[in-house]
């Protein structure tokens, strides 16, 4: 239930175009709903503005489906993260409007319209850290943002990035996708104007520790307009980036 479906609801209500015990009827599993294996907070998109999402990877296919029955069922657009091609496979038949990107491992099922507005750019070291970025960018797409993608663009050949920072520089919000020791959060936030995103990854040598190198590196750098999240979370990075881009957005001060 998002507030516009909510508020054109009231409004047929108040024009008599609706009874109130229908409007009971939609809106009573509002606050949450109990599947038996799980509470769907249905009323998070009133709170937050932002949907509820599904992380799949500890989660059975029994589990899965049982929720997103529930989720597409109330007509709300479905986001599942960290599916493998197995599970994703029994999903899709679910309904057609499922979409799965393998390489972001992310279902994407949109049966509420999304009105895009505001820029994101979503930027890589290396093409290595693509399957971060496809999580960072369906993530965007479905949430209300318009999005770019500037790939392996990395430090190791820093004039790739300067043939692309004016482009870059024309979003509200730059997430920066980085492993080894995640440099190019540094650089690009010293050169742009607006909040940096970096998210760390996993990719790198042995002495990358599995993302813990470029976490530290990105968490210790002297651009204070950059601030970090989690390694491989690049669904954190634009959630986060897409309150921040909408904000901007909806007051029309945008790059």
């Amino acid at each position: 239930m998002t507030p516009e479906r909510l508020r054109a609801l009231l409004d047929e209500v108040a024009r008599g175009k609706a009874t109130p015990q229908k409007a009971y009827d939609i809106i009573k599993d509002i606050p949450f709903e109990d599947i038996g294996i799980a509470n769907l907070d249905h009323h998070r998109v009133l709170r937050t503005s932002q949907p509820e999402v599904i992380y799949g990877k500890s989660k059975t296919i029994d589990e899965l489906t049982r929720i997103a029955k529930a989720i597409i069922a109330k007509m709300n657009n479905l986001l599942i993260t960290r599916i493998d091609k197995t599970k994703a496979r029994v999903l899709l038949k679910l309904s057609k409007k499922l979409r799965y990107n393998e390489r972001g491992e992310i279902i994407v099922g949109v049966f509420e319209p999304v009105t895009k507005a505001g820029h994101v750019a979503v930027v890589s070291a290396g093409t290595s850290d693509r399957y971060v970025v496809e999580e960072a960018a369906e993530t965007l797409a479905i949430l209300g943002n318009n999005c770019s993608v500037v790939v392996d663009v990395g430090v190791a050949g820093i004039h790739r990035l300067f043939a692309r920072i004016d482009a870059i520089r024309k979003a509200n919000v730059v997430i920066v996708v980085a492993g080894m020791e995640g440099a190019l959060a540094s650089v690009i936030g010293g050169l742009v104007s607006v909040p940096v995103i970096a998210v760390p990854t996993s990719v790198g040598y042995g002495s990358n520790f599995g993302g813990l190198s470029a976490l530290l590196g990105m968490l210790n750098s002297c651009s204070p307009n950059v601030t970090v999240v989690n390694i491989d979370n690049g669904f954190a990075a634009a959630y986060s980036a897409s309150i921040i881009n909408r904000r901007i957005a909806a007051t029309g001060d945008q790059q």
